[in-house]
């Protein structure tokens, strides 16, 4: 019985939620044509991305920095792509933060590290987003509103962020995610960190990269510059790293090269 009544309790907070965050047809129809990588059709899962973002809006509060207005475009931009990558897994993996602050174009953050005999350095990093542990996550207008455009080259800031905030479900940005039961945590980190070493060797040797290579900064981040690849450059990752291609896959459970086979670059 209780089961029941907070089944039709989530329902109708569920079905308030859509109504105050309904997406426009015409706004939808246009953030659609700015990000192509996003499914399209309900055989991609348009539908339930489009449901996703209107619960994510709900959820989600978005500020300007620096005087920046955050508009329905905007906000509807960042909340599409935020949702692409828990399209097959819903919202709840995002329900540790809340705040988004959106900066016009990269932020500069003063840092402060400690070598190893204690002496701190103070420097100036520049970011074009930034994810923390209980939140916000910050991006650059100027980054995401370019996604379309540099998705041929697996550049996604949100996407990237995000895959971020997924890797610290756990608590620890490590690159391993909270795990489906059906993935082993034994076979995930052998495949991730087999494909990052032969990653870090490519890049030490100035070779060519399928992917960017700041991925070789850390685990954390190649996880998350993986991600950008798998949803907006599908057939170059998996060109260059089927294996692990095929555990984002399996995580995500999502498969876009099939979604964007008719998109697919030249």
């Amino acid at each position: 019985m209780w089961t029941l009544l907070s089944q039709r309790w989530r329902a109708r907070r569920e079905a308030a939620a859509l109504a105050r965050r309904a997406v426009p047809d015409v706004l939808w129809r246009r953030t659609l044509k700015r990000f192509p990588f996003l499914p399209q059709g309900e055989a991609e899962g348009e539908p339930e991305l489009r449901r996703l973002t209107s619960l994510f809006l709900d959820a989600k509060e978005f500020t300007g920095a620096h005087g920046l207005v955050v508009s329905d475009d905007m906000a509807v931009a960042i909340a599409a792509q935020a949702c692409l990558p828990v399209l097959a897994m819903g919202l709840e993996p995002y329900n540790d933060f809340v705040g988004i602050v959106v900066h016009p174009g990269q932020a500069r953050v003063r840092r402060s590290v400690a070598d190893e005999v204690g002496v701190v350095h103070e420097y100036d990093d520049v970011l074009s987003g930034e994810a923390v542990q209980g939140g916000p996550v910050m991006l650059s207008w100027r980054d995401v509103r370019s996604a379309g455009p540099k998705a041929t080259l697996g550049y996604n800031v949100v996407v990237h962020e995000f895959a971020h905030v997924l890797d610290m479900t756990d608590g620890v940005p490590d690159g391993i995610p909270l795990l489906p039961r059906d993935i082993d945590r034994n076979a995930w980190v052998d495949t991730l960190g087999g494909e990052y070493a032969a990653f870090c060797e490519r890049v030490d040797a100035d070779h060519d990269t399928a992917l960017d290579p700041y991925g070789a900064e850390g685990v954390d981040e190649f996880f998350a510059v993986a991600s950008e690849s798998f949803f907006v450059a599908p057939h170059t990752l998996i060109a260059e790293h089927p294996a692990l291609y095929d555990l984002l896959r399996r995580y995500y459970r999502q498969n876009p090269t099939t979604r964007l086979a008719g998109r697919a670059p030249e």
